[in-house]
């Protein structure tokens, strides 16, 4: 069972046979999962643009569009392939257009939740490289954008790259040379001279948020982020 206090994982089961698909619904229930159900390709299309589950259970021989139709559209969610195809290539190929795993039917319930468990780790894991966290502030390296108090600032790629900087080395005072020569490759525009007015603008634009001040002049050295007070 899940354990007490996570979030509740939503698992879509895309399967038109409905004893398995039934089977599958009970088992990950008891599990603690919540399940969304698809009966056909075309259905399986409407549900994800509804909704967007943590997990996708694919069957391949589906009414409508087939399963091997439908996974290259499923973007953002691990896909676990459910098959009785047994061919060692249709199993590469699945993995090559998108899939993370694949187990052929009949299959045992217990190794089927065992790797369901392995890939929502991962993409757990996978999120959170994605982000990185200071106090009120949350920013995602993907997009390149800034939550502050869970208000989105728009950030320009200079401002992104100091911030990022000094969000990986919280506790650090980082000289000006040291500021320019790390963000230099992706923002060779700035400056010495511009530096200050960026990292002036950057302040700005998250005062204006919380009223806060997340960047501390340290004179004479350089810059870090504010200490929370305690």
């Amino acid at each position: 069972m899940m354990k007490r206090g996570m979030k509740m994982k939503t698992i879509a089961i895309i399967e038109d046979d409905i004893y398995i698909g039934d089977m599958l619904r009970e088992v990950l229930t008891q599990e603690g999962y919540s399940v969304l159900r698809a009966y056909s390709g075309t259905e399986a299309l409407y549900l994800l643009s509804q909704n967007k589950p943590d997990l996708v259970l694919l069957d391949l021989m589906l009414p409508g569009l087939s399963g091997e139709e439908v996974l290259p559209r499923i973007e953002g969610i691990p896909v676990i392939v459910l098959s009785a195809k047994v061919d060692v290539r249709d199993k590469v190929n699945l993995l090559l257009s998108g899939a993370v795993d694949y187990m052929t039917k009949p299959f045992d319930t217990q190794e089927l939740l065992a790797r369901i468990t392995v890939q929502l780790r991962k993409a757990e894991q996978h999120e959170e490289a994605k982000t990185i966290s200071a106090g009120d502030l949350v920013l995602d390296t993907v997009s390149l954008s800034l939550t502050v108090r869970g208000q989105a600032v728009k950030l320009t790629r200079t401002e992104y790259a100091i911030l990022k900087l000094l969000m990986m080395n919280p506790k650090q005072v980082i000289s000006k040379g040291a500021l320019l020569d790390r963000i230099s490759l992706d923002t060779p525009d700035c400056t010495e001279r511009s530096l200050k007015q960026h990292i002036s603008n950057l302040r700005k634009k998250m005062q204006n948020v919380s009223g806060v001040d997340y960047i501390e002049t340290v004179w004479g050295i350089g810059f870090r982020l504010a200490q929370e007070k305690s």
